[in-house]
């Protein structure tokens, strides 16, 4: 590819990922194929998106900042510290994962971020038909949460909303403030480690970075156009497709 072609590229999926994350979450199944394409390694990939998606995700969570509340009773300042301090530890951990394992493990992250996202709504109805989950499991679950956003990140605004519908029975709509807000928070823990670790490589984050803000701007305006079964139909298209790729990739 010329220079002129790989900047597209990574510009493109930016804008992709961007307009992902604006519309329902899971802007990493578009950015992570296309730099690994582009020729990074797994992990570096993986950084290098993170820190290309965090712009767009800052600028979500200002823009909900006056619909933020206590969940389930637990204020967001304690929520947003546990998602900070475990998103240093999983960013931490895919910094000592060598890329050779992290390719092997990323289908397997893929397939579990598309298996809530199909799943989560009618999994989370069973659920409290049936028992009623406390304080305690939901602050071990941010703390999970915030781990794999460090580490991984696919998805991972689509599994906090699933499992915040699991856990304190909370409508995806409702949902828009705290899990932008936890997004930005991991991301930002994570952009620290992988900075500090030179792990992301510019030439194809900046770009990325340009298309991601384009993106979620188009996105937001979208947003109001299509339908929630288009959305969601869409996002499900584009990460069931990415999972069967990673998986071929790593396993064919």
């Amino acid at each position: 590819m010329t220079d002129i072609s790989i900047l597209f590229l990574a510009a493109f999926a930016g804008l992709v990922g961007g307009a992902m994350n604006a519309l329902a979450g899971g802007g990493t199944f578009a950015t992570l194929p296309a730099l690994i394409a582009l020729g990074l390694p797994a992990n570096i990939a993986n950084a290098t998106s993170n820190v290309a998606l965090l712009p767009g995700a800052a600028t979500s969570a200002w823009a909900f900042r006056k619909e933020l509340g206590p969940v389930a009773g637990i204020s967001v300042l304690l929520l947003a510290g546990l998602t900070f301090a475990f998103g240093l530890v999983g960013s931490v951990l895919l910094v000592v994962t060598p890329s050779e394992t992290f390719d092997v493990i990323i289908p397997w992250l893929l397939l579990f971020a598309f298996a809530v996202m199909a799943l989560g709504k009618s999994a989370a109805d069973w659920l409290h038909r049936r028992v009623t989950i406390g304080r305690p499991t939901l602050l071990a679950s941010q703390a999970l949460l915030g781990v794999y956003g460090g580490y991984f990140g696919g998805g991972v605004g689509l599994i906090t909303t699933a499992l915040y519908g699991l856990l304190a029975n909370i409508r995806p709509r409702e949902l828009f403030a705290i899990r932008t807000t936890m997004l930005a928070v991991a991301n930002l823990a994570a952009a620290i480690v992988f900075i500090g670790f030179a792990m992301v490589w510019w030439w194809a984050c900046l770009p990325m970075l340009a298309g991601a803000v384009v993106g979620g701007w188009l996105g937001a305006v979208l947003g109001k156009r299509l339908s929630a079964r288009a959305v969601r139909w869409w996002t499900l298209l584009v990460t069931g497709t990415t999972t069967l790729v990673f998986f071929v990739r790593a396993y064919g």
